[in-house]
């Protein structure tokens, strides 16, 4: 899951080309429609010059684009190129036909990122434990409920009896982290705190919190896999 240097090297000259306040700005003017520079000049209370001088670098850096008018052709108006601004965000990570979250247990953490993703995604999702207990822990259960997810279908269950080549693995405990076969690629790792250490309504809470901003942040960039043609 290693991005590309390529990849990197561009969004990293959008961002320059975006870190100024004035070309900021005129970014997020030029976000609700286009603008002549003389326009910009006004919303912006900026001089002529310094206009000209932010639309070059942006123009440079492929941000915005100059078009003349069909009216008065002595005129220009700019648009923003929205799909280079929307390269300058993380892009799509190597897709995954399946998520399997891991923790020790299987019995809170990983259950509980399982129910969420499913949530948030089209991907499938699965979880495991490296030591599985016998059961779910009976606050994650509570947890879960609270949050309107239904785990009603919660076993626990073996890494190696889950896990498959292609899965992504993300291991959301450190003890399962530094357990997982070498081999098992490709993988991430959030260290969520056990929260059955604790074991308290309030540890639970905050492990599911955390679960689920991360899979907010991953799960808009993680593609999902190409079903392989008949």
């Amino acid at each position: 899951m290693k991005p590309e240097r390529s990849t990197l090297t561009e969004r990293a000259r959008i961002h320059a080309a975006l870190g100024d306040p004035a070309r900021l700005a005129i970014v997020d003017t030029l976000v609700a429609g286009d603008a002549a520079p003389g326009e910009l000049s006004v919303v912006l209370d900026l001089p002529t010059n310094l206009i000209a001088h932010h639309l070059k670098v942006l123009e440079e850096a492929g941000l915005v684009a100059r078009s003349r008018s069909e009216g008065d052709r002595r005129r220009t108006y700019v648009r923003l190129v929205t799909e280079v601004l929307a390269s300058a965000v993380t892009p799509s990570l190597t897709a995954a036909p399946r998520v399997v979250f891991v923790c020790t247990q299987n019995s809170a953490r990983s259950q509980l990122a399982a129910s969420i993703w499913s949530r948030r995604s089209q991907i499938p999702a699965l979880s495991a434990g490296t030591q599985p207990a016998a059961k779910p822990h009976p606050r994650a259960v509570r947890v879960a409920r609270k949050h309107g997810l239904d785990p009603a279908a919660w076993h626990t269950a073996h890494v190696g009896d889950v896990v498959e080549r292609d899965d992504l693995v993300i291991a959301v405990c450190d003890i399962a982290y530094e357990h997982l076969p070498t081999g098992t690629r490709p993988r991430l790792h959030w260290s969520i705190p056990d929260p059955a250490a604790v074991d308290t309504d309030a540890a639970f809470e905050a492990a599911y919190s955390e679960i689920a901003d991360r899979i907010d942040r991953l799960a808009p960039v993680l593609s999902p896999a190409e079903m392989p043609r008949s």
